[in-house]
């Protein structure tokens, strides 16, 4: 199965393709802090389509340091979810290499 970066055109297997995402592509998750929660919101939106998707990094309250320390685990996270539309959405991840 193999997926086309929707950002570059790589094509690659899933494997791969997520850690391309985070290693290259990190630029497009974006930050925002919710006004009433305090909680910074990490947000990928596909390319494609523009659906987007929100995940709250709540230890980052605690700790202002965590985003920087983990952030390519935090993008991870938000590509697995683009990931998932991808295939689901859009017929990626079919296919040969």
């Amino acid at each position: 199965m193999s997926f086309t970066c929707p950002y570059c055109r790589l094509r690659a297997d899933r494997g791969t393709m997520h850690a391309h995402l985070a290693g290259v592509h990190g630029d497009q998750i974006t930050f925002s802090l919710h006004e009433r929660s305090g909680y910074t919101l990490a947000t990928v939106t596909c390319p494609l389509c523009c659906a987007s998707w929100e995940q709250p990094i709540r230890k980052a309250r605690r700790d202002p340091r965590f985003l920087e320390e983990y952030a390519y685990e935090i993008r991870l996270v938000l590509f697995d979810l683009l990931l998932h539309h991808l295939r689901g959405e859009h017929g990626e991840g079919g296919g040969e290499q």
